[in-house]
């Protein structure tokens, strides 16, 4: 099931998309969804971020051919840093280059995990039955902000540096997915989730014991090697198997 959110006109709502399609769904995605009988085509509406979260947990160096290329070897263990909910935005829409801050902006495709339920301490185990479904992402980077703090926050956390979506796929195994990012329709990045140093399950159960994760809550999972540069113009998209394609322009920051 891919459960969307939308916009037509002003108002805003969240629905399954069935083909070309979306029936409007009343309330929140979480639990049991109850319909409210309005169905609109598909390209009529304004597909919007899927989620707007509490917060953003991602994870750095969890591809080791990425991690190499970083100039170090995967960690033993997963790499936590947070992106501000502030940075979200959805299919479609801008990335914003703050070219007064930063000379340059790099494009990191990734798979994200939404959490569906209030958690905390979850059992390996047991992390499926947290996870609503999965989205597209790209992390995008400040890359000489992150080089020359020292740590990831501002590099990171700047408006529109998370776009997320198109949908939130909730029957996708995430477990061999192909990830490729492209530029301008040009092949960056190429990879499958089964490469992941630490896989899904075995992030969120370390995620949560450290913080109660809420309904809406995104996981990145990390980036594969190919992480490159983004020019004013550019379109970078993220595209994973069974789950989507997130499509997104560079534009100036005013």
């Amino acid at each position: 099931m891919r459960i969307a959110r939308f916009s037509i006109g002003e108002a805003v709502s969240f629905g399954v998309v069935e083909e070309n399609t979306v029936a409007a769904v009343s309330a929140h995605p979480f639990g049991d969804l109850t319909f409210t009988g309005h169905r609109f085509p598909l390209d009529d509406v304004r597909l919007l971020a899927p989620i707007l979260p509490s917060k953003i947990v991602a994870i750095g160096k969890n591809y080791a051919d990425h991690a190499r290329e970083m100039g170090g070897e995967p960690p033993a263990e997963p790499v936590l840093f947070s992106k501000p909910s502030t940075a979200v935005i959805g299919p479609g829409e801008a990335v914003a280059y703050p070219q007064k801050l930063t000379e340059r902006v790099d494009y990191e495709g990734e798979l994200a995990v939404v959490i569906g339920r209030l958690c905390r301490e979850v059992p390996v185990e047991r992390a499926a039955d947290v996870v609503l479904g999965y989205t597209c992402a790209n992390d995008v980077t400040a890359r000489d902000l992150q080089q020359r703090d020292g740590q990831w926050t501002r590099a990171k956390g700047f408006d529109t540096f998370c776009p997320l979506g198109p949908w939130i796929e909730t029957e996708a195994d995430p477990s061999d997915l192909a990830l490729t990012t492209t530029v301008n329709g040009e092949v960056k990045q190429q990879a499958r989730t089964s490469q992941l140093e630490h896989g899904i399950p075995e992030l969120v159960a370390y995620v949560s014991q450290v913080m109660t994760l809420l309904p809406g809550d995104v996981i990145l999972t990390g980036t594969p090697a190919g992480v490159g540069p983004l020019e004013i113009g550019d379109t970078v998209t993220v595209a994973i198997d069974g789950v989507g394609e997130l499509a997104n322009r560079v534009v100036a920051r005013e």
